[in-house]
């Protein structure tokens, strides 16, 4: 599988594609050992997952949703295939001014308000795409009764996670390593992309176990 993507994702790495199947992109079948098996239409999936989310900054849910409709005989539009006003996501760098910022999340001023007060976004006259892809997640959440005053712990774990990053990955730049930077943002991702299944892994075992954590004896 990595051969064969390879010169197209060079980042691709064992696991983003641990991540991407856990995400539900992909369900690699198993030999008779345990080792996963990926077909031509595994390979394609992977291909196209990829590309979306490089070329489109689309949302994993959504490209599986997109995937999964295909595969069962559908012809769904591609994601992202309109004008780029009615785009998933932006690229994290593209800015937007604060009534931009509303308009393309659908959240009322008194969302990003609480969202700023807890710290989730910082008030800015210019946002990016990454504050748009928040704000538009506290609109979903919202919807089931979760508010930004729920989600402060969520901010100090994030903090923690970017602690155990940090501590992984010492910066290229301090060794002096050409190049090194661009490999170390890399290896960052990968390693928040894994921290992030180790959490939705505790929250099914949870769920799983009548919403009590399992004991660590």
């Amino acid at each position: 599988m990595l051969q064969r993507l390879a010169s197209e994702f060079p980042e691709l790495s064992p696991s983003k594609l641990r991540f991407l199947e856990d995400k539900g992109l992909v369900r690699p079948s198993r030999t008779e050992k345990g080792y996963r098996k990926y077909s031509d239409a595994d390979v394609e999936r992977i291909r196209t997952a990829l590309e979306m989310q490089r070329d489109r900054y689309l949302p994993l849910k959504v490209i599986a949703e997109y995937l999964d409709d295909r595969d069962q005989g559908g012809e769904p539009e591609r994601p992202g295939s309109r004008a780029p006003s009615t785009a998933t996501m932006l690229p994290a760098d593209v800015h937007l001014d604060r009534p931009e910022l509303l308009r393309r999340a659908g959240a009322s001023a008194a969302l990003l308000e609480q969202a700023v007060q807890t710290g989730l976004l910082v008030a800015s006259p210019r946002y990016t795409g990454d504050d748009l892809t928040m704000l538009r997640t506290l609109v979903e959440l919202e919807r089931v009764g979760i508010g930004p005053r729920h989600l402060r712990s969520f901010r100090a774990a994030a903090q923690h996670e970017l602690g155990l990053i940090e501590q992984a990955v010492p910066s290229a730049a301090r060794r002096g390593e050409p190049g090194g930077g661009h490999r170390d943002v890399e290896r960052a991702a990968e390693l928040a992309d894994l921290l992030e299944i180790v959490r939705r892994t505790l929250i099914r075992q949870a769920l799983a176990d009548g919403g009590r954590p399992r004991s660590s004896r």
